[in-house]
């Protein structure tokens, strides 16, 4: 069984700060790309970042230069380092991955971006 845990979301201000997780199980974590999309309200869900198993990564336009997506193969965990948060940052950040041909997502953990 394919699970996917997402921690590290809160409250910060513009400009600031923070480290999204994900821990996965139930996969050979190693061979999967690993992607962090997100969905803020009243918006359709949009890929963030992505990381193959090369260690090659890819970015929304929108977060260039601000957020770092890595993974650690020996922990099952792929992060995203998000700085100089925006406002429209704001979302629910969801990790995923697809093995065959069925997509996994964790429960989603909140970042609102706010004075």
């Amino acid at each position: 069984q394919v699970q996917l845990v997402e921690s590290g979301g809160g409250l910060v201000q513009p400009g600031g700060s923070l480290r999204l997780s994900c821990t996965a199980s139930g996969i050979m974590f190693g061979i999967h790309i690993m992607n962090w999309y997100r969905q803020a309200p009243g918006k359709q869900r949009e890929l963030v970042a992505a990381i193959n198993s090369a260690y090659t990564t890819n970015y929304v336009d929108s977060v260039k230069g601000r957020f770092t997506i890595s993974r650690d193969n020996t922990k099952s965990t792929v992060s995203l380092q998000m700085n100089s948060l925006k406002v429209e940052d704001t979302a629910v950040y969801y990790c995923n991955t697809i093995r065959g041909t069925t997509g996994y997502w964790g429960q989603g953990t909140q970042v609102t971006v706010s004075s």
